[in-house]
């Protein structure tokens, strides 16, 4: 993969210049963004890969939801579905997408919703269930939607400042649309985070006079969770545990289980993966899974996987200064 990146960096100033163009029209409006009369807060990356928006968007939703009602508007990426949908009890991820059954099997009382056309979305939103506040999911690069306030994520080990374009970076547009950020959340920090390193990061980021930055560390559970029940991680010792990921980076899930002594086979698959009847199949052979909470709602309701077998380590997401943080995205709420 490395070696492709090199062969293909000619293409990069191709690349480059083409989407430069595309944010140069929208920021001289002579292609148009829409804006809209109630608050939307859009979550989204420069880079490819996981930055951490699902666990972003789960912050947002866990307390924006005791004083609103939220709506989130995805993509649905790779549902086998088309068009707007609202998620019900009935939904699955080849309806709505992993990320979005996720949201709506975690919280109550919030609207969960698809369409990757996402102006049309939102007018189906106000016109069906009138939410007091948007989260668009994954929309940083689409322009033809204004958000008021927008959260851009970068992770600590790898800062977009220190990326290149795609194909041979990670970027899916120029360093230089981080200016349309309203927060630059640096995400997937490393725990004993000192104040000198985030000062080291924000020299480096160099964020504009509207911006602030932020931090936030991603931590493992200390318990596994089924359908059934919820064990200690000390419960999978001395068991014979297949690793189920389908995730942009499972390496931090790895070092953690390496870290509680755990031992276990690792099943590594593509972020958003398509579980095939050949794979449940093979799944259906193994004495325990271990899985993300992500790839935990597509394999739960596989009859063939025996749920009392089929275990989930949930996350849990900090930011430093939260009362500023969410004081910030309160007052923008509170705008409108």
């Amino acid at each position: 993969m490395k070696l492709l990146r090199k062969i293909l960096f000619p293409f990069v100033p191709i690349y480059y210049i083409v989407v430069w163009v595309r944010n140069r029209l929208y920021d001289m409006g002579w292609k148009s963004s829409k804006s809209y009369d109630l608050p939307i807060i859009c979550v989204g990356n420069l880079s490819v890969g996981g930055t951490g928006k699902t666990p972003t968007i789960e912050y947002l939703i866990s307390f924006l939801k005791e004083a609103h009602l939220v709506a989130t508007l995805s993509r649905g990426y790779k549902r086998e579905t088309e068009g707007f949908i609202i998620a019900d009890p009935s939904s699955t991820a080849k309806d709505i997408g992993d990320e979005p059954l996720q949201f709506y099997r975690k919280f109550n009382h919030i609207i969960v919703s698809v369409d990757a056309n996402r102006q049309r979305g939102i007018s189906q939103l106000k016109a069906l269930k009138q939410p007091d506040v948007i989260l668009l999911d994954d929309a940083f690069q689409h322009r033809k939607v204004k958000a008021g306030f927008n959260i851009l994520l970068t992770t600590y080990n790898q800062l977009y400042v220190d990326d290149m374009v795609l194909p041979t970076g990670n970027l899916r547009e120029p360093k230089s649309g981080a200016k349309r950020a309203t927060i630059i959340l640096v995400t997937k920090c490393p725990e004993n985070l000192t104040e000198a390193d985030k000062a080291q990061v924000k020299l480096k980021l160099k964020p504009l006079s509207h911006q602030s930055v932020y931090f936030s560390t991603i931590s493992y559970s200390d318990r596994v969770f089924s359908s059934e029940t919820s064990q200690p991680m000390t419960y999978l010792k001395d068991k014979s545990i297949t690793l189920v990921t389908g995730i942009a980076n499972p390496q931090p899930l790895l070092d953690y289980l390496v870290e509680c002594q755990i031992t276990f086979e690792h099943l590594n698959f593509k972020d958003h993966h398509t579980f095939s009847t050949a794979d449940i199949a093979l799944l259906s052979q193994k004495p325990y899974i271990l899985t993300t909470e992500k790839d935990y709602v597509r394999l739960k309701d596989e009859p063939k996987l025996d749920a009392s077998e089929l275990f989930y380590l949930p996350m849990s997401f900090e930011i430093d200064e939260e009362a500023t943080f969410k004081k910030q995205i309160a007052t923008f709420i509170e705008s409108f």
